[in-house]
C-alpha cells in the first residue's frame, strides 16, 4: 500500500548526501504538494523504502557515501519494479546516463534540479500510475501571447491554417522564443486537441537511448529492461508529438525516423511485432536546416518530409513593440492571487525595450519573475541597465573602428565597376556587422542570424576586414 497523506500528497523518498541540495530539492518537493522524507545516504533510503509503506517516488542521488545511488537502484528493483526512480548527478555525462537506464531508472535530472524539470518528470512518472498519486497542483499556463506586431500576427494567421490538417508542421526560431508554445496552440487548434501533447527533446536525450525513447522496447532487449516500455510515438498515438531540437539527432536515427513518418508503423527495440500508431509530427529547431542538409548531417528527404509547412518565430529583438505587452502577460502569469502586482515604471519600460535579449522569452520570463519576487522596479532596470553598458561600449568601438577601416568615398577615384564594388563591400560590412553587434560578436549565431555556412561567414568577415575588429571586440 503506498503511503498517501490527504492534506500533503503522495510520498516521496529523497536521498541526498549533501545537506543543502537535500533541503533545496525537499522544499521544491513541498511546494508542488508533496510529502518528503529524506536520507542522506543509500543504506538510510533503503531503511525508509523496507520498514514503512511504499512512497510514490524516489529521487536518487548517484554519488552518495556508504551505498551509492546505482548500488541502491539495484537494491529497489530487486523488490519492486514498477516504483518511479529519479536519478540526480551533477556529472551528467552520457555514460552515467545510460548506466542509470539500464539499473532501471524511470528518469535523470542533472543538478542543479530545476524546479520546472523536477515537476515536469515526476508528473510524467505518476501520471501513468492508476492510483491518483499526482498532487493536485496546477500546471503551467501554456497560453501563448502573440502580440501585435506584424510578424507574429502574421504567425497566428498561418497557425490557423495549418492547424486544421495532419501534414507535418516545422518550426524554427531561436532558443527561448517560445517554439513549444507555439506547438502546443497547433495542438489545442487541431482536431486532435483531445488527444495527447508529447514532446522529445532530442538534443537532452544522449543518443545510445534516444533510440529507445522514440521507440520504446520489449523486456530484455537489453541488459536493465525488466519490462515493456512504449516510446513516445505510441504515448502520443491519436495526437502530437514534437520533436524538439530535431537537427541534433544523428543520421543514423533519421532513416528510422524517416520511415515511421512515411508509414507511421515501427517496431520497438528487441521487439518483433510491428507497432502502428496515427501522430501527428511537429519538429522544432534553433537551427538552419538546409545548412545542415548541404553539408551532410541532415538527410535531405527527411527534411522534406518534416516541412510541409514552416512557421518561423522571430526573436524578441525583432519584435520589441511586444515587449511591454508580453511582460504584463508574464506578471499576470507569476504574481500569486491577492498578492500586488510589481508596476511598471517608465525606467523599467525603456531598458525592457532597449535590452538585446540573447534568450528571448525565457530568459525575459526569469527577469519578471524576479521583478515579481523582489517587486522593486527600479533594480531590475538598474540590472539590465548595468548589463547593456559592455554592449554599448563595443558597439561605439566598432563604429570607430568601421570607420577607420572605411576609406571616405569622396578621396577615392576609382573606375564606375570598382565603385560599385566597393559599395557592395560596404554593404556586406554592414549588414555582417550589424548581425555580429545583434549576437555580441558570436561568430556562429551571427551566421545562422543571416543564415550563412559558418565557414563562408569567416571568410566574408576575413576578406572585409572584419576579422580584426572581432578580436578586439572578443
Amino acid at each position: 500500500m503506498i503511503q498517501q497523506n490527504p492534506i500533503n500528497g503522495p510520498t516521496i523518498l529523497l536521498a541526498e548526501d549533501d545537506r543543502e541540495v537535500r533541503d533545496c530539492i525537499q522544499l521544491m518537493l513541498q511546494c508542488q504538494g508533496f510529502q518528503v522524507e529524506t536520507a542522506g545516504d543509500g543504506e538510510e533510503l533503503l531503511g525508509h523504502f523496507r520498514g514503512g509503506p511504499a512512497p510514490a517516488a524516489v529521487v536518487l542521488d548517484i554519488m552518495m557515501p556508504n551505498l551509492d545511488g546505482f548500488e541502491t537502484l539495484r537494491e529497489i528493483r530487486s523488490v519492486n519494479q514498477d516504483i518511479p526512480v529519479v536519478m540526480l548527478s551533477g556529472l551528467s555525462t552520457p555514460l552515467n546516463v545510460v548506466n542509470a537506464m539500464k539499473c532501471g531508472a524511470t528518469d535523470f535530472l542533472a543538478k542543479p534540479v530545476n524546479h520546472e524539470d523536477l515537476r515536469r518528470v515526476l508528473s510524467n512518472a505518476l501520471e501513468s500510475r492508476t492510483d491518483g498519486l499526482v498532487p493536485n497542483v496546477a500546471p503551467p499556463s501554456k497560453e501563448m501571447f502573440f502580440g501585435q506586431t506584424a510578424a507574429m500576427q502574421a504567425l497566428k494567421m498561418s497557425l490557423r491554417t495549418v492547424a486544421a490538417s495532419d501534414a507535418p508542421i516545422l518550426i524554427e526560431g531561436e532558443t527561448g522564443t517560445g517554439k513549444e508554445m507555439l506547438a502546443r496552440q497547433i495542438h489545442q487548434s487541431s482536431l486532435r486537441a483531445d488527444g495527447p501533447f508529447i514532446k522529445l527533446n532530442c538534443a537532452a536525450v544522449p543518443s545510445e537511448l534516444l533510440e529507445s525513447e522514440l521507440f520504446g522496447y520489449e523486456r530484455g532487449a537489453f541488459t536493465g529492461a525488466m519490462h515493456r516500455k512504449p516510446g513516445v510515438f505510441e504515448l502520443a498515438n491519436g495526437g502530437t508529438l514534437l520533436l524538439d531540437e530535431i537537427g541534433d539527432m544523428e543520421l543514423r536515427l533519421q532513416s528510422k525516423l524517416l520511415q515511421v513518418v512515411q508509414d507511421q508503423e515501427f517496431r520497438r527495440l528487441g521487439g518483433r511485432d510491428t507497432v502502428h500508431v496515427n501522430v501527428r509530427l511537429l519538429s522544432a529547431t534553433h537551427c538552419n536546416l538546409l545548412n545542415a542538409v548541404a553539408v551532410k548531417t541532415f538527410r535531405e528527404d527527411l527534411y522534406y518530409r518534416l516541412n510541409v509547412f514552416t512557421l518561423t518565430v522571430p526573436s524578441l529583438r525583432e519584435r520589441r513593440a511586444d515587449i511591454p505587452g508580453i511582460t504584463d502577460f508574464l506578471i499576470r502569469k507569476h504574481v500569486k492571487p491577492g498578492s500586488p502586482a510589481p508596476i511598471m515604471t517608465e525606467r523599467l519600460r525603456n531598458a525592457l525595450v532597449s535590452f538585446s535579449w540573447p534568450g528571448n522569452i525565457r530568459q525575459l520570463e526569469n527577469v519578471v519573475r524576479k521583478l515579481v519576487v523582489l517587486n522593486n522596479p527600479n533594480l531590475v532596470a538598474q540590472e539590465l541597465e548595468t548589463l547593456m553598458e559592455p554592449a554599448r561600449a563595443s558597439e561605439a568601438g566598432t563604429e570607430n573602428q568601421a570607420t577607420k577601416l572605411s576609406p571616405k568615398p569622396e578621396i577615392r577615384s576609382h573606375s564606375v565597376l570598382e565603385q560599385v564594388a566597393q559599395e557592395k563591400a560596404d554593404a556586406e560590412a554592414k549588414v555582417i556587422l550589424d548581425a555580429l553587434r545583434a549576437t555580441r560578436w558570436n561568430r556562429k549565431q551571427a551566421a545562422a542570424r543571416l543564415q550563412i555556412d559558418y565557414k563562408a561567414f569567416l571568410y566574408k568577415m576575413k576578406k572585409l576586414a572584419i576579422e580584426e575588429q572581432a578580436e578586439l571586440s572578443a
